[in-house]
């Protein structure tokens, strides 16, 4: 119980911080609704390309669109020497990891069901017709890009160039949960199941959810201190 309270803890000092000056979200909501907007005059909403395109175009936004929450996870303790403070603190450096990857990943949500409804309107798809399904894929894909995003922004917390260095390293990591939320995002919002071929695409979520998020646990401890 302690060890969960220390998780929460730093999650939701995480939270109150972003929401009390929204800088990240804002800035990754924006983006997100601009590169929508803009893709939306590059293809006809009535074509049969959107069913095709649906997945790919989606993650995409959202994965441009985290970078910009997760280069803050770390960066925004820099001041005053907080992130020290962290460090040295009581809290286990997993337990301080894991709190910092669930306050990304429910600010990585926020901005994806705000893009969803627009998605929708601007490409006229009915994207709820397999609701549940889309909700689950889209929380595990979320889920494995924060715990990667997470772990690098700590990594590269003290380098000049982190706004360059986050995403050159992270997304080739992403490729293979993206793969795999893109064909099923792609399927979920042309309202068909998941075939029987496909579920392994979903077992691919899945083990990529659970390795890297034991390989960062196990690390994180190395990474912010050395």
């Amino acid at each position: 119980m302690l060890y969960l309270r220390q998780v929460w803890t730093v999650a939701g000092k995480d939270l109150r911080s972003e929401l009390r000056t929204k800088e990240s979200l804002n800035a990754a909501i924006s983006f997100a609704i601009v590169i929508l907007v803009l893709f939306s005059f590059a293809v006809d909403p009535s074509a049969d390309q959107i069913k095709e395109i649906s997945g790919g175009l989606l993650w995409l936004v959202f994965a441009f669109a985290g970078a910009l929450i997760l280069n803050r996870s770390f960066a925004r303790e820099l001041g005053n020497d907080c992130l020290d403070a962290l460090v040295s603190s009581p809290i286990p450096g997993s337990a301080l990891f894991l709190g910092k990857a669930l306050g990304n990943f429910v600010l990585l949500t926020i901005v994806e069901l705000v893009s969803l409804p627009i998605f929708g309107v601007l490409y006229n798809t009915q994207w709820a017709r397999q609701l549940w399904m889309l909700m689950t894929i889209l929380l595990l894909t979320t889920w494995g890009v924060t715990v990667i995003g997470t772990m690098f922004s700590a990594l590269t917390v003290n380098l000049r160039l982190r706004e360059l260095m986050l995403p050159t390293l992270i997304y080739p990591m992403m490729i293979p949960a993206l793969m795999s939320a893109m064909r099923l995002t792609t399927l979920l919002i042309a309202g068909e199941p998941i075939p029987a071929g496909d579920e392994i695409w979903i077992r691919l979520l899945i083990g990529f959810d659970i390795i890297f998020t034991a390989l960062a646990v196990g690390l994180v401890e190395v990474v912010l201190v050395g």
